[in-house]
């Protein structure tokens, strides 16, 4: 049999040592370990509450980050198309302004007014009728020095409208 000595501070130095068998030691270090596992009997629960928390918490996340990914997606595709629409409204006026008519907006390449501006201009230029005679399908090409006051002068109508569907171009404004 062994003895523990307890030391009681609230003792005085005359009170006598208190002494314990071993089975009164084991039985109040067992009742002490019974007292902080009951303090912790639920640790386990939270813990497996505080995973499964996680867990959830993770899966919402990650629908949150599906629904930001889905909104920048088409934030980005509408900035896009922003974009894309605001220059093809850039190229359309820049063609306008130079006098070229809309299928010609195809060959406008610029991304700045600038560019497309001077693009327009240049297209404006080569595409610009050279003063060439008109050539007939057989070949010949109108007397030159015939105005549009000669044409007016022929008295027979047949003839008249004839030159003038030969010369066009002098009616046209």
């Amino acid at each position: 049999m062994e003895t523990v000595k307890q030391d009681n501070p609230n003792q005085g130095a005359n009170a006598p040592e208190q002494t314990f068998t071993q089975a009164q030691v084991n039985a109040i270090v067992a009742e002490r370990l019974s007292r902080d596992r009951a303090r912790y009997a639920d640790y386990e629960t939270l813990k497996e509450k505080a995973a499964a928390y996680d867990a959830a918490e993770e899966a919402s996340k990650s629908e949150l980050q599906k629904a930001q990914d889905a909104a920048a997606k088409a934030q980005a595709e509408l900035d896009a198309l922003k974009r894309a629409n605001a220059v093809r409204a850039m190229r359309e006026q820049a063609a306008k302004d130079a006098g070229l008519s809309t299928d010609m907006i195809e060959f406008l390449t610029g991304s700045d007014a600038e560019a497309c501006a001077a693009q327009a201009k240049k297209l404006a230029e080569r595409i610009k009728p050279t003063g060439f005679p008109n050539v007939k399908d057989a070949g010949e090409t109108r007397t030159p020095g015939v105005t549009k006051a000669d044409i007016l002068a022929i008295s027979n109508e047949r003839e008249r409208l004839k030159a003038i569907r030969e010369h066009i171009d002098l009616f046209e404004e």
